[in-house]
């Protein structure tokens, strides 16, 4: 079934009728973002779901969609991250999105620099429009400063959608107010100063920051290394530099120092005992700030 338009679900709404936080325009992001030789397939817009991601993956494994597919969302009421934590916020407050990525030319074993990937594509889109210093901590959170504080503003998620791919979820917290934080360690765009709310050229800058890392990084057959985004997601990673503990599986913990990501996007650690330890799943909790 093919989804309708947020605005095709409201059809009594003026898209402006809430001037803190007007609606997408699905109709002039399709205009901006698909075109012949694009990754971008299809843009849809939905009014309200439960999570992006759960959606794009039923479609791609219905096989409704192809790659390319951007499936956003006004509103998520059961969006997910890291460890099947819920993640929501008030209507049209934030971006909540998903893609559909088959990078086939790629090895299976190189398709977990994908959310890495992403977050350095979120990071550079959200500089270029938003004019908002952001951070990534490793794997795939997204930070701000706000009055001088580290918060979280938005989390990257990828599944597995079969043969069909990979599905890669942004959640970004855009417009969100101080009380309307969901914990006191979240922030926003707009709570970091950001230049612009607008989530229409956001969400534009984004994908196509993505379009173009994505490109590269295919290109040079998921090498890291090659295409330079081994280097500059280290660049901007807030983890590395910092003591920290890693919670592994099985209740398991490993305290050190991050040092490195390595050619895998594995966190290194070097532990007290004298060994580098490299991880590549788990929360990472940053014990003390960078020096």
């Amino acid at each position: 079934m093919t989804p309708r338009d947020a605005s095709e679900q409201e059809p009594n709404r003026n898209r402006w009728s809430d001037l803190d936080r007007p609606p997408l325009n699905a109709s002039a992001l399709r205009r901006g973002l698909v075109r012949e030789g694009a990754l971008w397939s299809r843009v849809d817009v939905v009014q309200r779901t439960g999570s992006t991601n759960s959606d794009l993956v039923a479609r791609a494994l219905a096989g409704e969609v192809r790659e390319g597919a951007v499936l956003v969302a006004e509103e998520q009421t059961a969006g997910r991250g890291r460890l099947d934590r819920q993640w929501s916020a008030p209507a049209r407050s934030g971006l909540f999105f998903s893609v559909l990525l088959t990078p086939r030319e790629v090895p299976l074993d190189r398709w977990g620099w994908l959310p890495l990937l992403t977050g350095v594509a979120v990071a550079a889109g959200l500089s270029r429009a938003a004019g908002v210093d952001t951070a990534l901590k490793w794997p795939n959170d997204v930070l701000v400063t706000v009055r001088g504080a580290e918060r979280k503003a938005g989390g990257i998620l990828a599944e597995g959608a079969g043969e069909a791919g990979v599905v890669v979820g942004v959640g970004i917290n855009v417009s969100l107010r101080a009380d309307e934080l969901p914990v006191p360690t979240a922030g926003s765009l707009a709570l970091a100063g950001a230049v612009s709310t607008d989530r229409d050229p956001l969400l534009r800058g984004m994908l196509r920051a993505l379009e173009e890392w994505y490109g590269r990084w295919r290109a040079a057959g998921g090498d890291a290394g090659a295409c330079g985004l081994q280097e500059t997601y280290a660049a901007g990673c807030a983890t590395l530099g910092r003591t920290v503990r890693a919670e592994l599986p099985g209740d398991r913990a490993l305290v050190g120092e991050a040092v490195a990501v390595d050619g895998d996007g594995r966190l290194v650690l070097a532990t007290s005992a004298g060994v580098q330890e490299p991880v590549g799943a788990g929360d990472i909790v940053h014990l003390r700030p960078a020096v």
